[in-house]
């Protein structure tokens, strides 16, 4: 029983590292210069990656954040909303990477707050450069990736997604921001709004608000719907911008339920290549 043991327990370790090699799920790590430090990716491949009939088949990015967290849940939703086996046809196929997080208050926030304590806030710009210079273009050397990629983030890292959506520069093609924390960054917001350029009304955005109890004001929602307001009139309502109102989910239910919402605002006209 226990040699058995470790010759399943080997081949298994084997099968996970090479995740060319027919594994839908397994994981890899990156040494990021910008960060200085290892950062460990979650990666899932669709179920037709592997297949013979599929040998030059290219497929759209998702990269979600808070990754231990929500990898699951992600690959489900993806799998299901695009399995043949089922006949469902709905989304295209997508290589799902997760990030692991080392310190997501430094990671996920492009400015700080005064605290007493000390703190490693602002490391947000650092961390969307890693992304974008070092983990995307490893991802296209190594898998056979499209160029449609897709952000998501929930909670401090749908702050990060929306501050990657303000810069015109950023490489992503769609953005979904599930109960972002807006409140970390509002003092600022309207000045970001206010530099946006066209460029990034013609990528999509989606906004995902929870019912967070806030039973005098409603604080949450009036935050997301005044950035969502303040994004339609920079752009004279051109922005391709959706925000949805959850009443019967709070803080942590959201993400389920709002990344399969916005992976359908995402792909409604079917614009991914």
């Amino acid at each position: 029983m226990n040699i058995l043991f470790v010759i399943l327990f080997a081949a298994e370790f084997l099968f996970g590292q090479n995740n060319k090699a027919g594994a839908s799920e397994s994981k890899f790590v990156i040494h990021s210069k910008t960060l200085n430090e290892d950062r460990v990716c979650l990666i899932s491949l669709p179920l037709s990656y592997n297949d013979q009939t599929s040998a030059g088949k290219q497929y759209q990015v998702m990269i979600l954040l808070d990754g231990s967290t929500h990898f699951k849940t992600a690959s489900e939703i993806m799998h299901f909303k695009r399995s043949g086996k089922n006949q469902n046809y709905l989304m295209p196929e997508t290589i799902i990477v997760a990030i692991e997080n080392v310190d997501r208050e430094r990671d996920f926030t492009v400015t700080k707050l005064k605290t007493k304590r000390v703190n490693t806030m602002g490391g947000g710009k650092f961390f969307l450069n890693f992304i974008e210079s070092e983990l995307v273009p490893y991802l296209d050397k190594n898998y056979r990736t499209a160029p449609f990629r897709i952000l998501v983030g929930h909670s401090l890292g749908g702050l990060l997604s929306i501050n990657s959506y303000m810069d015109s520069n950023s490489i992503f093609n769609a953005y979904i921001s599930m109960d972002p924390s807006i409140w970390w960054d509002e003092a600022t917001m309207k000045i970001k709004v206010d530099a946006l350029r066209s460029k990034s009304f013609h990528k999509k955005l989606y906004i995902a608000t929870a019912n967070q109890g806030e039973a005098n004001d409603d604080r949450n929602k009036k935050r997301h719907e005044q950035l969502y307001d303040l994004i339609n009139q920079k752009s004279n309502g051109k922005a391709n911008l959706k925000l949805e109102y959850f009443e019967n989910e709070n803080h942590r239910s959201v993400p389920f339920i709002a990344l399969e919402e916005g992976l359908k605002y995402v792909h409604q006209k079917n614009e991914v290549p």
